[in-house]
């Protein structure tokens, strides 16, 4: 008999029932109970033995009634046996494994292996890619990161720094503790995220406006956060560049002239560092993601020093 409404419900929780104690028979409607022997013919008393008396015509047994006899609309199949349900072993537990991958933890980036192809091929790396506002670090790096051939992640600091929605010190207000820590808080989340990225095998790159003449937002932060094996690159195009990509943002990233260009000329510090420099004036995005390939495929077998 089916049911008016919705699925068979539970068995009540008690003796024989329950989810350890429910018989699989029970579970299934138009089981009809454990099976009846069949009637064999009547036993032959020994010989000179003599037997019973004789009967009176045989009397049926009774009738085993269907399962869903007795039962309501929603009672479970098997509720209305009179006697315990037969005993089962409990089926095996099915062990799915979806969910429950180890993922290695974060250390310390160090160098690659050089590469045994032209550009950086299938090495695992971490990069930080430097500049000013309006240098095109940020549609480099992800341009860069989504022609590898192997997984590579791009990491952005301003993005990071955005996560905070309420409360949020933004430097151009003016650079204060509030402002400092959030931007430390940033830096050193973006750092476990690189570390993690390349503990599991996807390289990872990173774009930070980072001064060589302040230690605050300076390249140690970096190193502790990441790992001796980070590679930075220094995007320094020209000052008009540099203003023309400024004026085409909109909101909080966008700066005026005057911090611009006061950003730019601290940025010009990084000539003579020894870390390399692409001046990326007269390049479009796909020429500055190859030099940035070519450029690290070299910093690999001779990293700069830092």
């Amino acid at each position: 008999m089916p049911h008016a409404v919705g699925a068979p419900l539970p068995p009540p929780q008690g003796h024989g029932n329950g989810p350890v104690g429910w018989s699989h028979q029970a579970q299934h409607p138009g089981h009809q109970g454990p099976p009846v022997p069949p009637a064999g013919p009547p036993a032959q008393p020994p010989a000179g033995h003599p037997g019973p008396p004789p009967a009176g015509p045989p009397v049926p047994p009774p009738a085993t009634p269907p399962a869903h006899q007795g039962q309501s609309q929603g009672q479970a199949p098997g509720q209305g046996w009179s006697g315990p349900a037969p005993h089962h072993a409990p089926a095996p537990v099915s062990r799915e494994t979806t969910g429950h991958i180890q993922l290695p933890p974060g250390r310390p980036v160090g160098l690659p292996a050089p590469p045994a192809e032209p550009g950086t091929g299938t090495a695992t790396l971490a990069v930080l890619l430097i500049g000013p506002a309006g240098a095109g670090k940020t549609t480099v790096a992800k341009l860069w990161a989504s022609r590898r051939r192997v997984p590579t992640a791009h990491v952005s600091l301003d993005d990071v720094r955005e996560w905070v929605c309420t409360g949020f010190a933004d430097p151009q207000a003016g650079w204060n503790d509030q402002s400092e820590a959030q931007y430390r808080l940033a830096r050193r989340t973006c750092g476990f995220a690189a570390r993690n990225f390349l503990a599991n095998g996807i390289s990872c790159i990173l774009d930070d406006a980072v001064f060589p003449d302040r230690p605050v937002v300076g390249l140690g932060g970096w190193k502790r956060h990441v790992g001796p094996g980070l590679l930075p690159v220094v995007l320094l195009p020209g000052l008009e560049i540099v203003l023309e990509r400024n004026a085409a943002r909109s909101g909080n990233r966008r700066l005026s002239d005057e911090e611009v260009a006061r950003i730019h000329g601290r940025m010009a510090g990084w000539y003579g560092s020894g870390l390399p420099i692409i001046d990326n004036s007269t390049y479009d995005v796909e020429t500055t993601a190859r030099v940035l390939d070519d450029i690290l495929a070299r910093s690999i077998a001779s990293p700069p020093a830092w």
